[in-house]
């Protein structure tokens, strides 16, 4: 199970790189430190094409800050349980 775990744990940060990755090559503009970056993608994802890129969505926090503008509803109170005939 241990090397199970090693594997798992090897996806997962190269999921997280390759997102972070994908991001920055949005954003950077055409030169070097675009190709920089398509390098070390395809190091890490040789087949990946830079047709498949989707835009990246933004992260987390911005949407837990947009929830936390939105005031919650207060939830209704709960319904009285009926009483058991004896």
């Amino acid at each position: 199970m241990v090397e199970r775990r090693i594997e798992l744990d090897r996806r997962y940060q190269r999921k997280k790189k390759m997102h972070k990755l994908k991001a920055k090559l949005i954003a950077a503009p055409a030169g070097p430190d675009r190709e920089k970056i398509l390098e070390k993608i395809k190091r890490i994802s040789p087949w990946w094409t830079e047709a498949s890129l989707k835009p990246v969505a933004p992260e987390a926090p911005k949407a837990e800050a947009e929830a936390a503008k939105e005031p919650k509803k207060p939830k209704a109170p709960p319904k009285p349980k009926p009483e058991k005939k004896a």
